[in-house]
Parts: structure tokens; C-alpha cells; sequence
């Protein structure tokens, strides 16, 4: 029996999913899941209200970072669409003539809903190690968790794991604090 190869997708097949999905491609496959829960949603906005002032505004925080949420990242063949991303703003590289950024971001955040923890984590956390992100953090709303790892000699090193009602001030944004339980929407 001949097997035919898989023909592997492009940027165009994005255009051909239902607009409640979101679209990515990973190892040559289009990948589709739902658009974000509620509880997502939540904990994605309210992460990215505690980081922004601070870090993309210069307000109360050292700015000097551009915080994009759910942006298109071309890396290699694969486009990722995290819940938050971060570049220095030194390496950033402007608006692209594309939709998407071709330049790793400095971190990364993936908001875990049961759809996309077992893609986040094993599937993209690998392919934002090999493209040299070194930062990475992974948020459960549900288990309200927080897990902050460094990339190191190329693979992740957790740095640390947080929950519920923790206070943290934690790398590459140490100079605030973020209450989780601002996170959480109960």
C-alpha cells in the first residue's frame, strides 16, 4: 500500500477555518482550536493589563518592552499565535509588511484551556526553545497555576511555580508584583 504524503499547509489555509477559531501551523499541520473561554480570556487581559503599563508604557516600570496580545509569529514554517508575547523594544522589528512578526519574541505566555494545554506544552514550548525565546510561562486558570521557565543551554529550566493567591515578582518583568488571584475570575 502507497501512503501519500501529507501536503503541508500555508499561511492561506488560515483564510479557509470558521472566524470562532483561531488557526496556527505546527510541524506542517493546520492546527485549530476554539477562541478562548471566558476564564482565558480573563486572565490573558488582566496579565496583560498588570504587564503593559509598566513595561510597554513606561508607566510605574521601566518600559521599554512592545506586550502584543494573540499576534501572529512566523518562526521558520511554523506560525504560533501565544496569548502574550513580548519584545524588547530594541528588537522589535516594526510593523511587518506581513501579518505576522518573524522575530522571536522575549517572552511568551500561554494561558492553558483544555483544548490547547497538551499543544502549548508539547508542541509549541519546543518550538519557541529551538528559536531561542528565553522566556516562557505557563497560566492554568483552572488549577490556577503559574509556571515561569528560563531557557537555558536550549532547553526550558522551570524557575519557578506559583498558585492561587501567590504575590510574584518574577523574570523578565521582576519589577512588579503581580497578584494571582487577580487572575483568577471566580
Amino acid at each position: 500500500m502507497v501512503e501519500l504524503a501529507k501536503q503541508k499547509a500555508t499561511y492561506q489555509d488560515l483564510y479557509s477555518i470558521p472566524d470562532n477559531m483561531v488557526g496556527e501551523i505546527i510541524d506542517g499541520e493546520l492546527v485549530v482550536t476554539p477562541r478562548p473561554s471566558v476564564r482565558h480570556a480573563h486572565a490573558t487581559s488582566i496579565l496583560g493589563n498588570e504587564i503593559g503599563p509598566p513595561y510597554h508604557l513606561g508607566r510605574g516600570g521601566p518600559g521599554g518592552w512592545i506586550i502584543l496580545f494573540e499576534v501572529e509569529i512566523m518562526l521558520g514554517e511554523e506560525l504560533l499565535v501565544p496569548d502574550l508575547a513580548g519584545w524588547k523594544k530594541e528588537r522589535f522589528p516594526g510593523l511587518p509588511k506581513d501579518n505576522w512578526i518573524s522575530v522571536s519574541p522575549d517572552w511568551v505566555c500561554e494561558i492553558l484551556s483544555p483544548c490547547t494545554a497538551r499543544i502549548d506544552k508539547v508542541k509549541k514550548m519546543p518550538i519557541y526553545a529551538r528559536h531561542g525565546v528565553p522566556h516562557f510561562w505557563l497560566i492554568d486558570p483552572v488549577t490556577k497555576t503559574l509556571e515561569v521557565f528560563r531557557l537555558q543551554a536550549g532547553n526550558w529550566l522551570l524557575l519557578a511555580a506559583f498558585a492561587d493567591d501567590d504575590k510574584v515578582r518574577i523574570e523578565p518583568f521582576q519589577e512588579v508584583t503581580i497578584e494571582l488571584n487577580n487572575l483568577w475570575l471566580e
